[in-house]
């Protein structure tokens, strides 16, 4: 397997349209205009993504109000999603990519070291996207646990 590319700051966000946990579609163009955080996890309701998700959801309101909106995605079918987002009160939008065509657009799945073994699966990642669609930051094997108090430090939230 080749080595998935990765986006880089001032590339071109690739665009998607993808089903939500709520049963609605979310588009990348929908949110131009703002700043975006997507994040990409492996597995809903797994320790680590559940962690991450809450993270997120507990700084939701200071990223807001610094501009940015939250936007998780995993290859989870919508279901689970819904599930995921009713357990743990999460309250951003959470899209499916169960084909993963997104995840790979964006070099968050392929190759990745997992407890010493190389594997193919989703590589947690977390892309920040400026008002016109361009990447600001690309993130690739972020930590699960203390990522977004990272992240809210990196863009100058604390």
């Amino acid at each position: 397997m080749s080595e998935t590319s990765r986006l880089a700051a001032g590339d071109a966000a690739p665009d998607f349209t993808l089903p939500t946990d709520q049963g609605e579609t979310l588009s990348l163009k929908e949110l131009r205009g703002r700043k975006v955080v997507l994040y990409v996890y492996p597995a809903a309701m797994t320790p680590g993504c559940t962690k991450q998700a809450c993270d997120f959801r507990d700084s939701l309101a200071s990223l807001q109000a610094a501009g940015y909106e939250v936007v998780g995605v995993s290859p989870d079918k919508p279901a689970k999603l819904a599930q995921f987002r009713e357990r743990d009160a999460l309250t951003f939008p959470l899209v499916s990519d169960q084909d993963k065509a997104v995840l790979t657009a964006y070099g968050a799945y392929g190759e990745k070291q997992l407890y010493g073994k190389t594997v193919t699966g989703v590589i947690r990642s977390t892309f920040v996207i400026d008002e016109e669609g361009r990447i600001e930051r690309a993130l690739y094997n972020v930590k699960a646990t203390g990522h977004v108090a990272k992240l809210r430090k990196d863009l100058g939230l604390d």
